[in-house]
């Protein structure tokens, strides 16, 4: 494991003003122009700083320097890093006042947990509740339960990891083995590091976006950055039942066959307004909801679903009063009733807080979600819609791995939201900069058919060119929404991303292209120099089911990090699945940011094999040497902003399909 402490400040002050993954980026420009020129000095800066997101769009060189020359006379002085962050923190100001606080700038949404340090202490208490109902239980976390939402203990509590490993598990069951989680009173540095990895990349592999988050974060227990990681987890739990595969009841929400098409692309929140609108329409609510704010202040909404929904708890008292707090009140009386919990107060819904809106309502949905009609013509339809297990394991996997991207659009759906080319354009463009001609290319929402194309066309001409096997592909492929043409493509892109990482990451591959077969080899190589008998013929090596090869390989590369005690042989299928959800939390823990399941490993899927060995190999070779020093070691973080820093390349793994046909063949 890495010994990783993070980047660290001498004046507190200024070191509270950046998250790891800031400092690490801005370290990694300060060292490479210090690298460069030998020296740092106040007139090296304005190029630099031009080049930073956020500054880029708001600021030419010269005004920069003309900032700069407010606080130094000389251009030509020499400035530390300190000194250097200063700078940039004065930018920073100067770029939120000349935007206006506008939140449709970049920049602010790239800084925004360093400039906005509040949190809402009403999520906060909510949060708070959550946790101590679904934890109360938990043989481990009973001990530090109830948490007093008046005080830090909710941050305090989070500084070891084991919190935020336990609320994954309570939002989607099964993520992560516990058996990985280090589970003690007082954890070393090491082990509560391996838990905030384990944290973040499982985390990130039910969804969450953790861009702008490292590992030193959450040991500082940063209150913005954990109440937001925490918000995500409870979200995905929240709306988990959202979709059409665990509640086909929702197609009574839509009219025909080619509206069921529409609601398997939207994001679970737009189900929810819809399934939310649907109730109202029918109970003679006249306004359309179209957000968990504004539209929901003065309580009617509620008071209409309710009342459709249980109008033996509800009835039309909250109907009758004017007063919009007192609405709320009873509002959430009656939601009381039916077992809600109660995720906000009359003054949230009055002052229209849209994170614990929306936690409300689907509270609503999961305890009287109020669809009963079958229509099998459209039930049928819908069955046809849903994938079937590998399908659906696969889409998975690129959708998570596209959204660790940092890119600017969140899929929900990769079938449905690649067909405008958008998606694939901005992938495109993230992991081969510069490939895409922009100004070719056409922003959603695009009304014309023929701009769909063009995006898509362009797509394939860049695969093309990045020696993609497209024979016979044309972008119309892709806006038919053809799903073994898009699984193939989006396997490539992998395979590009991650074969690129890896070469230059092998300073002894002397700039030779990385194969397969090099991956196997590797992995071979070194379980057997590690003294053990494991071996592998290829990715699709049917003995792999049992997990003892990436056990003995996880050993081997990190000799702490597997504990033998608790593998089985893999002989029966419970078995193999207890390994192989080890495996992968095991891995997690290391800093491979994976979105492999465990049956991809029982059923030995070849691509998701290849992923897995070839995550493990790049995390092992990018691992520092005993002389690096802490300060600049990689290996804690698991995302980030700045794609050139090898810190953040460690989230965008990827891997290989065509070239594994020859490591695929014993």
């Amino acid at each position: 494991m890495s010994g990783f402490v993070g980047v660290l400040v001498s004046d507190q002050w200024l070191q509270s003003q950046f998250t790891q993954v800031e400092l690490r980026t801005l370290k990694s420009k300060y060292v490479s122009e210090r690298t460069q020129s030998g020296r740092v000095t106040v007139g090296n800066l304005p190029p630099i700083f031009k080049k930073l997101k956020g500054f880029a769009e708001l600021f030419t060189e010269d005004e920069i320097k003309d900032a700069l020359a407010e606080s130094y006379q000389n251009m030509d002085e020499e400035i530390d890093f300190e000194s250097f962050l200063r700078a940039h923190l004065n930018l920073q100001a100067r770029a939120i006042a000349k935007d206006g606080g506008s939140k449709s700038s970049s920049f602010l949404k790239a800084a925004t947990t360093t400039v906005h340090h509040a949190i809402n202490e009403s999520e906060k208490a909510s949060y708070v509740a959550h946790i101590n109902n679904y934890l109360a239980e938990d043989k481990f976390m009973s001990q530090f339960l109830p948490i007093d939402p008046s005080t830090n203990a909710l941050f305090d509590l989070a500084k070891d990891g084991v919190l935020l490993c336990k609320l994954i598990n309570v939002a989607v069951p099964g993520t992560i083995d516990e058996r990985a989680i280090n589970t003690k009173r007082v954890l070393n540095p090491w082990e509560r590091n391996e838990n905030h990895t384990l944290g973040l990349n499982s985390a990130k592999a039910i969804g969450c976006t953790v861009v702008n988050i490292g590992t030193q974060d959450l040991v500082e227990g940063r209150p913005y950055l954990v109440l937001g990681l925490i918000s995500q987890i409870i979200k995905i739990q929240l709306l988990a039942d959202l979709n059409l595969k665990k509640t086909p009841q929702l197609v009574e929400l839509v009219e025909d066959d080619k509206d069921v098409e529409e609601l398997v692309s939207l994001a679970p929140e737009k189900v929810l307004l819809k399934w939310m609108n649907f109730h109202l329409k029918k109970a003679g609510y006249e306004k359309q909801v179209t957000n968990f704010s504004s539209d929901l202040k003065d309580g009617e909404a509620y008071a209409y679903l309710l009342n459709a929904l249980a109008p033996e708890v509800a009835g039309p008292s909250a109907l009758t009063t004017s007063d919009p707090t007192e609405r709320a009140n009873m509002v959430l009386e009656q939601a009381e009733r039916l077992d809600c919990k109660r995720y906000l107060t009359p003054k949230d819904i009055v002052e229209g807080s849209p994170n614990l809106n929306l936690a409300f309502v689907a509270q609503i949905f999961q305890h009287r979600n109020g669809l009963t009609t079958v229509d099998t013509q459209k039930m049928s339809f819908a069955e046809m819609m849903t994938d079937d297990a590998e399908t659906s394991r696969e889409e998975r996997c690129f959708r998570l791995w596209i959204n660790s991207l940092g890119i600017a659009t969140y899929v929900n759906n990769v079938f449905e939201d690649v067909r405008n080319g958008w998606v694939l354009l901005e992938v495109l463009d993230k992991v081969s900069p510069g490939s895409v001609n922009w100004k070719l290319a056409t922003k959603p929402p695009i009304k014309m058919p023929f701009r769909k194309v063009e995006n898509c066309n362009q797509v394939i001409k860049i695969g093309k060119d990045l020696n993609f096997s497209l024979v016979n592909v044309a972008g119309n492929d892709i806006v038919q929404g053809n799903k073994k043409l898009l699984l193939a493509f989006l396997w490539q892109l992998m395979r590009f991303t991650m074969l690129q990482l890896l070469k230059n990451l092998r300073s002894h591959s002397q700039g030779k292209e990385i194969t397969d077969a090099d991956i196997l080899n590797w992995a071979n190589n070194k379980v057997k120099r590690a003294g053990r008998t494991s071996q592998m013929e290829s990715f699709k090596d049917k003995n792999l089911s049992s997990g003892i090869f990436f056990l003995e390989l996880l050993s081997a590369v990190e000799p702490r990090v597997v504990n033998w005690s608790l593998v089985t042989k893999g002989e029966t299928d419970e078995d193999k699945k207890l390994n192989a959800t080890y495996i992968i939390s095991v891995a997690r823990k290391l800093g491979c940011s994976i979105f492999l399941l465990p049956e991809d490993i029982i059923e030995v899927n070849q691509k998701m094999i290849l992923i897995l060995t070839a995550s493990i190999m790049y995390w092992s070779l990018q691992k520092p040497e005993e002389n690096v020093t802490p300060e600049a070691s990689p290996i804690a973080s698991v995302d980030g902003e700045n794609e050139t820093n090898v810190v953040d390349e460690v989230s965008n793994l990827a891997i290989d399909d065509n070239a594994s046909e020859n490591a695929s063949s014993p």
